[in-house]
Parts: structure tokens; sequence; C-alpha cells
């Protein structure tokens, strides 16, 4: 894949920033399907929801569009780092709220 064809990303994105959003979503990705997973888990040993309710949201139509919005938020917040100046050698910068879109 060459540059040309990654033409949703910033002129400026460096090999270093692309390498620390895709370890940043590697953890985040992580973090998120261990929770997911543990909350399914003691949701359905409890016998409050079965497995089978779980997989039906999958075609909820309402569920999925919320599923969507808060995809497009998260998206956003990640893609700021592709846009945002700093010290390309240190950490992720935290988050401010107001920053968030």
């Amino acid at each position: 894949m060459t540059r040309d064809e990654l033409s949703f990303l910033p002129e400026r994105a460096s090999t270093d920033t692309l390498a620390q959003l895709v370890m940043d979503l590697g953890a985040q990705l992580h973090v998120e399907r261990q929770a997911r997973l543990a909350l399914q888990e003691a949701l359905t040993r409890q016998g409050v929801i079965g497995a089978e309710a779980i997989d039906a949201l999958a075609g909820d139509a309402d569920f999925l569009a919320g599923a969507r919005a808060e995809l497009d938020r998260s998206m956003a917040r990640l893609m700021r780092i592709m846009t945002e100046a700093g010290d390309r050698l240190g950490p992720l910068r935290a988050e401010a709220p107001e920053q968030e879109g």
C-alpha cells in the first residue's frame, strides 16, 4: 500500500504516528473485548440474560445506530492523534473534554 492509497490520512502523518495509533487501537481493543466478555459472562451466569438475547442485539436497528454513533465519536478522538501537534517522541497526549468531537 502506498502513501497515495492512504488518502484519508493527513499529509504530515509520520510512520511513528501511525504506529502509535495502531498500538493505541490494539490496547483499547484488548481492554474493551475483555470487559465485554466479562460482562456477558457475569450476566449469563446470574441468569439476568441469555446468550441468545445478547446475540439478538446484533440485528437491532436502534442498538446498531447507537453503536455506530459511539464508533464515530471514538474514531474522531483517535484521529486527533494524526492531526494534532506535539512532541512526536512523547506518549499520547491526554484527551481534554473540550477537544473531543
